[in-house]
């Protein structure tokens, strides 16, 4: 990477920061992923690239399809093309730091007496932690000291009360000082979660005795996790075994915590999701979204005013080796994903410009539109993981007063607020499973998503 400095003249004025930002940020990735898979350096995936990339004359006269290529595709009188992201072809200079990492104690496995398991119902495992247990958690200590259970077990245990440090119920977090006498009685047996009927409003626009499609509201999660079974309240499951039967108004091909369940929408996005009653139908449902047989067209108001008409990001997605809870499409392992987009509207007020899209997804991976829009430099507006403001602030002219009152709720003068992703699964076209018959369903845009229109175009 040049310095600033060694730019031609002329050009030294031009900041080159945000190239260090980017090829720092792929470096941070790429040695996350090294200490991941345990390999050297030299010895990670590149990126796939085509070996005879088309030239700007193909993709401006259409005769390379632009699926063929990873990156972001813009067509329209400027048909232009935003090329891949570059790979790193040179090795760093220099080694990334790595934090040293303090000495392990050694922990000796337990040695069961006859007839003492921690797995047995009716036995009770009694030792004394070793001297090499200070200052490590019980939990931690526990499952090295029985490599035979699963820490996930040994949480179990202890939550359960089961476990008695020195006599007194004991607590996964809590630190040992060595010597403690310790007991574990019986075997870990988590609770069986299974979802449950709860009387919630559901809109339901389509319903045969094989599907129904439902406008699941944005705020509301598709189905729970295999966590605490108190957090199995309030998701779409809960309500579809109230509003469509729970004995055997749905199909149980995805387990009692995801019963009729063949896709999914985003806890923040709205709109349709299609539901199966029975398995032979969720089978097919399933089939028909893996071969890309199912029509999938939403609607997402992004910052900034995107350049062209229509386009196509085809960019790999996977998961961010650094920040677990969202997704990337800077790593070259990632799964395939298809978008393409349609500009609607364009909004320039004095909040500042938006682009309304309509998005069609040819591929349903976990955040894929999100995603993808954030690698055009355009985040969805009130998605927040995904670099869009938390507030969207008045823009007032120079040597002017704002001159704006703000409704309740907004946040602030001159401030609007979306508490929500504006994203919208506004259409689902598929063939019936099992008649044949096309089915279009359709879903208006929510009040609050025109509302927050009407106030961005009318400023």
């Amino acid at each position: 990477m040049p310095s600033q400095h060694m730019l031609p003249k002329g050009k030294r004025g031009k900041t080159v920061k945000h190239e260090y930002r980017a090829q720092r940020t792929l470096a941070q990735e790429r040695e996350a992923l090294r200490r991941a898979e345990g390999l050297p350096e030299e010895d990670l995936p590149r990126a796939n690239r085509s070996s005879s990339p088309a030239s700007e004359d193909e993709w401006a006269q259409g005769t390379q399809p632009p699926t063929r290529t990873s990156g972001l595709v813009v067509s329209g009188p400027s048909a232009h093309r935003h090329p891949p992201e570059q790979e790193q072809k040179a090795q760093p200079r220099y080694p990334a730091p790595v934090a040293a990492q303090p000495q392990q104690p050694e922990i000796q496995p337990i040695e069961l007496p006859a007839g003492q398991n921690p797995n047995s119902a009716d036995g009770t495992l009694r030792f004394a932690a070793e001297p090499a247990a200070l200052g490590l958690r019980l939990d931690v200590y526990l499952a090295r000291a029985l490599p035979e259970t699963s820490r996930a077990r040994v949480v179990l245990l202890i939550e359960a009360g089961q476990v008695l440090v020195d006599g007194r119920p004991a607590r996964a977090k809590q630190k040992l000082k060595g010597g403690e006498s310790i007991q574990i009685q019986g075997e870990a047996r988590p609770t069986p979660l299974r979802a449950t009927p709860e009387e919630i409003p559901l809109t339901i626009l389509y319903e045969d005795q094989d599907l129904a499609v439902v406008n699941k509201p944005a705020g509301m999660m598709v189905h729970a996790g295999t966590g605490s079974a108190e957090h199995n309240r309030g998701t779409l499951v809960n309500a579809l075994l109230h509003h469509l039967g729970a004995a055997d108004g749905l199909s149980r091909v995805g387990g009692d915590l995801r019963p009729g369940i063949v896709h999914r929408l985003d806890k923040q996005t709205s709109g349709l999701l299609v539901v199966a009653k029975n398995d032979a139908t969720h089978r097919k449902l399933a089939e028909m979204f893996s071969g890309r047989q199912m029509r999938k067209t939403y609607l997402a108001l992004v910052h900034g005013e995107v350049k062209g008409k229509e386009g196509t990001i085809q960019l790999p997605i996977s998961r961010d080796l650094l920040r677990r809870t969202r997704m990337t499409t800077r790593r070259a392992d990632g799964r395939s994903a298809v978008s393409h987009w349609r500009v609607l509207e364009r909004v320039n007020g004095g909040y500042g410009r938006f682009t309304l899209l309509e998005v069609r997804i040819e591929t349903g991976r976990t955040h894929q539109i999100r995603v993808h829009l954030q690698a055009m430099g355009h985040p969805v507006v009130g998605d927040t993981l995904y670099g869009a403001p938390r507030r969207i602030r008045w823009i007032p002219l120079a040597g002017s007063a704002t001159g704006r009152s703000t409704g309740p709720g907004d946040g602030g003068p001159g401030e609007l607020a979306l508490e929500r992703n504006f994203l919208h699964a506004a259409e689902l076209e598929f063939a019936h499973p099992k008649t044949g018959k096309p089915l279009i369903l359709r879903a208006e845009l929510p009040e609050e998503l025109h509302r927050l229109l009407r106030r961005l175009g009318a400023a």
